[in-house]
């Protein structure tokens, strides 16, 4: 039961931290290093389907749904960094926008 909990402790501090990382890559100045993180989700996403083996002689509707559900539930860290993404983004956009009116205003 302890180790559970310590094990279970790691996984939320690891998902605090990626998502803080995620926070500060999208903050930058240049735009990419805030793609980086979701880039990396969505391909893990792409590949883990890959690894599903195909039911021998079963329904293939069954299993093409199947393939369809992981992809969709292996995206959801993908949209979640995503959103942080753009959260942030639109932030800066609107800090630089007012930034400009305030120089004008000077003017």
């Amino acid at each position: 039961m302890k180790t559970t909990t310590i094990i279970f402790a790691f996984v939320i501090a690891f998902c605090v931290g990626m998502l803080a990382l995620q926070a500060a890559l999208a903050r930058m100045e240049s735009r990419w290093p805030g793609l980086v993180l979701p880039l990396i989700t969505f391909l893990r996403s792409v590949l883990t389907p890959i690894g599903m083996v195909g039911s021998a002689g079963g329904p293939t509707a069954d299993f093409v749904l199947q393939v369809l559900l992981m992809w969709l539930l292996s995206n959801i860290p993908t949209a979640v960094l995503l959103a942080i993404y753009f959260a942030c983004r639109t932030r800066q956009r609107r800090k630089k926008q007012l930034e400009k009116m305030n120089i004008q205003d000077l003017n």
